[in-house]
C-alpha cells in the first residue's frame, strides 16, 4: 500500500516499489510488470495514478512500454561490439562467431533463431553484391538475443550461386559459422568493411526490440570481399542505440 500523509507523491511512491522489486530480481528483464487493473487492486489508486508511475519508470529508462502489450523490464547494460578480431579465421575455429564472442567476453547467454529464405536481388543488393537485378540470393535472417531478450536483428544475403549445396542454406551453419563454410568451398575470404549508420526504428523493429518512443537504432552494413575483391556477402544489422557500443581497435602500423 502506500502512504497518502508521506508528502511523496502517490505514483512516485508506486514507481519507486516497483523499482525496488526490479533491483530485487522479482521482476527479471524482459519480464512484463503486472497488468494496471492488478497495480490498481495492490495498491488501491486510480487508474490515472497506475499510468504515471509506469511513465515514470518509461521516461526513467527502467521499463519498455509497448501499446497493448504492456511493461517490460529493460535489460541493464549495454553490450560492447569489439571490432578487432570478431570475424578473424581463429575465431570461427573456435566456433565463436562475432555474437558468440561478445557472450564470452561480456557475460550473457547467446540465442538466436534463424529463417531461410530465396529472393531475387533488388537494386541495393544487387549493388553491394556486385550481381544482376533479379538474381536469386539466399538470406539468412536472424533474431540475435542475450539472456532471453532480443538485441539484434540480422539480415545476410549471398549470392545463390555462392551458397548453393552448402550448409548456408540450412539453419544450422556448423562450427565456425557461415564465414567457415564459403571458405570450405573455396571463397577465401580477403577483407571484411562495414558501414555505420543510425536511424529511427520502423515499427515492426521497435516491437522486435522493445524500445521505447524516441529511441533509435544503429545500423551496420557488413560486406565480405574474397581475396580477389569478389562480394560475398552482405550483412544489415539493426541494434538499439541504447544497448549498444561499437568500439573499434586497430594497428598503429
Amino acid at each position: 500500500m502506500v502512504d497518502r500523509s508521506s508528502g511523496v507523491a502517490v505514483h512516485r511512491q508506486i514507481a519507486t516499489a516497483l523499482r525496488a522489486k526490479i533491483s530485487a530480481g522479482e521482476f527479471a528483464p524482459g519480464d512484463k510488470l503486472p497488468s494496471e487493473n492488478q497495480l490498481i487492486e495492490t495498491y488501491g489508486v486510480s487508474r490515472e495514478t497506475v499510468r504515471k508511475a509506469v511513465q515514470l519508470l518509461e521516461s526513467d529508462g527502467v521499463v519498455n512500454v509497448l501499446h497493448g502489450k504492456g511493461a517490460f523490464v529493460r535489460p541493464p547494460a549495454a553490450i560492447t561490439r569489439l571490432a578487432r578480431s570478431r570475424l578473424s579465421r581463429a575465431a570461427r575455429a573456435r566456433n565463436e562467431g562475432a555474437f558468440l564472442a561478445d557472450a564470452r567476453a561480456q557475460g550473457f547467454t547467446p540465442s538466436s533463431s534463424v529463417r531461410i529464405r530465396f529472393e531475387p536481388a533488388d537494386a541495393r543488393v544487387a549493388e553491394l553484391l556486385s550481381i544482376e537485378p533479379g538474381a536469386e540470393v539466399t538470406v539468412r535472417d536472424r533474431v540475435m538475443r542475450a539472456n532471453g531478450l532480443v538485441v539484434q536483428l540480422a539480415v545476410s544475403r549471398l549470392p545463390r550461386e555462392v551458397s548453393r549445396g552448402t550448409a548456408i542454406e540450412e539453419v544450422d551453419t556448423g562450427p565456425g559459422g557461415a564465414y567457415a563454410r564459403l571458405e570450405e568451398a573455396g571463397h577465401r575470404i580477403g577483407r571484411f568493411v562495414e558501414d555505420v549508420g543510425s536511424r529511427m526504428p520502423t515499427d515492426e523493429e521497435r516491437s522486435q526490440l522493445q524500445l521505447p518512443p524516441g529511441t533509435p537504432v544503429l545500423t551496420v552494413t557488413r560486406i565480405a570481399y574474397r581475396e580477389d575483391g569478389t562480394a560475398l556477402e552482405m550483412n544489415d544489422m539493426v541494434l538499439p542505440a541504447d544497448r549498444y557500443r561499437l568500439t573499434y581497435e586497430w594497428a598503429a602500423d
